[in-house]
């Protein structure tokens, strides 16, 4: 399912899970990027893993 569209109406309401703001559909690289974070967020088998990158090791 790899380079599927996302719906308008879903990445209307999706966030960035660390800031909230606008996420920004990459349709051939598959993810969702948050412009104020730089964060890229991977979308498999249709599905965005919004998942906050940790700083915890």
């Amino acid at each position: 399912m790899e380079n599927e569209t996302l719906p308008d109406d879903l990445l209307a309401i999706l966030a960035c899970p660390v800031c909230k703001g606008d996420l920004d559909y990459k349709k051939k690289q598959n993810q969702l990027f948050c412009a104020k974070c730089n964060v890229n967020y991977p979308i498999q088998d249709g599905i965005p893993i919004l998942l906050p990158v940790s700083t915890d090791k």
